[in-house]
């Protein structure tokens, strides 16, 4: 690590995101947690200027955006991951730090946070990520995607609607949600339907959570 990194924060951070870790039970090395924390560096640094999340101390950043992002990896079942409203890259570059060989596309439209991403990408030598600048309902991808997820985007109803394009034949849209969100899912459009929602529990984080698993009633 660098030395902005290793100030006492980011090193209680680490250790936070150790623990985290190994509570989910996820094989993810100390030279990725490494990474991880370089992203929080980075992430904590640029906000100061671009505002890019609300959330503003070092451990709530790992609780609240890597351990978030982490509790969804054993669900992310798929080739090509598309993370829709990406923001400044959650869950998309934790997902992209914690498997190396997974294509991941972080998708914003946003100028301030695609210029944050392709700077986090860079630094972090993320070679299995990809940032796009652009609307999703107007984006025309030259893939489809078997994964597309959301943490922070839109209710369900909108994000199945804009981004039914870009779902692969079989795939799956993965909505992270807080609280059960029993009427998002009774608004799901037409020729879509719920295949389960799955109870997270993030470690230090002290909030409901629940992904939402929604897919094609016909695929092509």
């Amino acid at each position: 690590m660098n030395a902005t990194v290793t100030e006492p924060s980011l090193a209680a951070g680490a250790k936070e995101l150790a623990r985290g870790i190994a509570a989910l039970k996820l094989p993810i090395d100390a030279a990725q947690q490494d990474q991880l924390m370089r992203y929080v560096a980075l992430l904590h640094k640029w906000n100061r200027v671009y505002n890019l999340t609300a959330v503003r101390e070092v451990g709530r950043m790992v609780s609240h955006h890597l351990l978030d992002s982490l509790a969804i990896l054993p669900h992310v079942d798929g080739t090509a991951v598309l993370d829709v409203g990406t923001g400044p890259g959650l869950p998309g570059i934790p997902l992209a730090i914690s498997r190396p060989q997974l294509p991941v596309t972080l998708l914003d439209s946003i100028q301030k946070k695609a210029a944050f991403l392709q700077q986090a990408v860079g630094e972090l030598d993320l070679k299995n990520a990809t940032v796009v600048c652009e609307r999703v309902e107007r984006w025309q991808s030259p893939q489809r995607f078997d994964v597309i997820v959301s943490r922070a985007f839109a209710g369900l109803a909108d994000f199945v609607r804009q981004a039914a394009h870009l779902l692969a034949p079989g795939g799956v849209f993965l909505a992270m949600k807080g609280v059960h969100p029993f009427e998002e899912i009774e608004r799901l459009p037409a020729g879509f339907r719920l295949q389960k929602v799955v109870k997270l529990e993030v470690p230090g984080l002290g909030a409901e959570r629940h992904l939402v698993f929604i897919e094609a009633e016909h695929t092509a």
